[in-house]
This record gives structure tokens, C-alpha cells and sequence, in this order.
């Protein structure tokens, strides 16, 4: 254990552009009743952390330290914590929306928000994997319970969510449909999906049909994806939206059409993060990397991210 009480974070004082992140030294945080302190080995970005950087949503106005994603080493426990100790590899996502702060060397959180890291992977893969594996699994697994059989359509299968979304479906047996470009076809099929569909040439509205389960990671767009998904559902069917506001007009065209809609907002899950670890230790789950970068590096990371052109997961690596 390290006797520093200083250390490294990514923080930002106004709301703004990638240049608003700053590397800064900070006071080291000490875990409380039912916490672990993680020294950081790796954490993940979402599309989340750009947008509360150049937003006030969730988490208001700065400083703050974003990140939910995390993957290190347990560097001490609090009062109560019974499942881990100081040297245990851990993975896990820190609650959401109010639990950011893993793009720093240190974090604390709620020792049930994290799962034993799978040996059989690094951190660097094992940071990319919680809240994005997370919202794929409360979404298929958890809400709508896919599977095998079912035939299940995931808009933007290319993307963080989506491609976990893919494998996850599958492991469970279902038949997968994925919209994205072109270019990213071939990368999905590498992942078993069955079926791809362009949505910049193709109307997927009109193209695909008698779906069980639509996983919706693009929300109510100019394109109104999310309603449109609404018609490609057999009776019964359920949409799962991961952008988990609507108005009621979603709701009255599920209605008419004999079909239903729930809005998902991501937890921190124990129980959902050992389901991961396992898929992850059986070979059935893998994040694809599109980018890493050392901590100081962040706000590269982030106009990488904000360019919405990347397969997968960038990750921060803290070394």
C-alpha cells in the first residue's frame, strides 16, 4: 500500500470542449463504511463522459472528476467490506449518474459495484468493459430476458454498447440484426451477427421485420429511429431505449401497434458484473479497443470519442 495522499486526476472547472480537461493533483480519497479505494489501472470512456463535460446534466455544473468505467487493484477496504482485499483485482462501474471520478490514479466506491477481474484478461480490457457490458446486459438480459431463438435488432452495433450488445445477444442464442455503415460490416460479421444493415442506404423500417427485442442506443434523432424501430416488432415485441427520456407520443404509437417501450438508465450491479466476468472468462465477450491513452492524455481521448466514427471502446490507461 502507498502511503501518498496526492495524486493524479482529470478534472475541469468550467463546462466546454475537450480543452477544459486538465491534469491536476488531488487529495487521494480514503474509502467509508462498505467502500474499496482501487488504485486505477485502466478505465474506460462513454459517450457519457463528453457529455456531462460540455453539459450540465447529471452532475451539474464543476469541478469534477469524470469516469465511470475501472479496472485496478483493491488498495484498501472500509469498515464491513467482506468480499475483497487490498491486492484483489477488481473490475466493476461506478454508480451511475452521481459515482464518477475513475479518470484518476484513485477511487473509491461501493464494494458492491465491482466483480473479481477475470484472469484471463488485462485491465486495459477489463476498463473498457463495465458500464457499456453493463447497460447491453440490463437491456437484453435483465429487461427484455432474450432468448435463444429470438430475433433482436441493435441500432448502432458498431458502437460501445452496441457491439457488447452483439455478443451478448448471441451468447444467449439469439438471432442479431445490426445497423451501422458500411465500413463496419465486415466488423460486425467478425462478431456473429447475422444480419447488417446500412441504415444510410437502407430503410431499416421497411427492411426488417417480426423482431422480438429492439435495443435502441441512438434515441429519438432526426431520423426518429426510435420510433420508427417501433414497426419493425412482431405484437407483444419491446424496444429497450438506453437514452431514457421520451414523450408520450412514443408510448401512444407502442399502444396502437401492440408492442411495448422501456427506458433504461444503467446501475451498478454486483450481481450483473459477475455475469460479465464470466461471459469475459469463456471467451464470449471482448471489448474492442479502438484507441488508448495515458492518463495526461484524456482530452484526445475525447475528441476522438466525439467524432462518433470509432468501432468500440477508447480506454485511459494510468500508469
Amino acid at each position: 500500500m502507498t502511503t501518498n495522499k496526492i495524486m493524479r486526476a482529470i478534472s475541469q472547472d468550467v463546462l466546454g470542449g475537450p480543452e477544459v480537461l486538465k491534469q491536476v493533483e488531488l487529495e487521494r480519497p480514503e474509502p467509508g463504511p462498505g467502500q474499496l479505494l482501487v488504485r486505477v489501472h485502466a478505465a474506460g470512456l462513454n459517450p457519457t463522459d463528453w457529455k456531462h463535460r460540455g453539459n450540465a446534466l447529471f452532475l451539474g455544473t464543476p469541478p469534477y472528476v469524470l469516469g465511470w468505467d475501472v479496472s485496478g487493484v483493491v488498495e484498501a477496504v472500509g469498515t464491513g467490506v467482506t468480499l475483497f482485499k487490498p491486492g484483489d483485482e477488481v473490475f466493476g462501474m461506478l454508480p451511475y449518474p452521481h459515482g464518477a471520478g475513475s479518470h484518476a490514479e484513485y477511487v473509491t466506491g461501493p464494494a458492491r459495484a465491482f466483480a473479481r477481474k477475470p484472469a484471463g484478461i488485462g485491465h486495459e480490457q477489463a476498463g473498457a468493459l463495465p458500464l457499456a457490458a453493463l447497460t447491453a446486459w440490463q437491456a437484453l438480459a435483465d429487461t427484455a430476458r432474450v432468448e435463444a431463438g429470438q430475433r433482436v435488432l441493435i441500432h448502432a452495433a458498431a458502437g460501445g454498447v452496441g457491439h457488447l450488445a452483439v455478443q451478448i445477444a448471441k451468447a444467449r442464442g439469439a438471432y442479431v440484426i445490426g445497423t451501422a455503415s458500411a465500413g463496419k460490416h465486415g466488423f460486425l460479421r467478425e462478431l456473429g451477427t447475422d444480419e447488417v444493415v446500412d441504415y444510410r442506404e437502407v430503410d431499416f423500417a421497411e427492411a426488417v421485420r417480426d423482431v422480438d427485442v429492439v435495443l435502441d442506443t441512438v434515441g429519438e434523432d432526426e431520423h426518429r429511429t426510435r420510433s420508427r424501430s417501433l414497426r419493425t416488432l412482431r405484437p407483444g415485441g419491446l424496444l429497450v431505449s438506453i437514452l431514457p427520456f421520451a414523450d408520450a407520443e412514443l408510448y401512444e404509437e407502442a399502444e396502437r401497434l401492440g408492442v411495448r417501450v422501456e427506458l433504461l438508465l444503467v446501475e451498478a450491479d454486483h450481481a450483473g458484473m459477475k455475469e460479465i466476468a464470466a461471459l469475459a472468462e469463456a471467451g464470449e465477450l471482448r471489448a474492442h479497443i479502438a484507441g488508448s491513452f495515458p492518463l495526461a492524455d484524456a482530452a484526445k481521448a475525447h475528441e476522438l470519442g466525439e467524432t462518433g466514427r470509432t468501432a468500440g471502446k477508447l480506454v485511459l490507461t494510468v500508469g
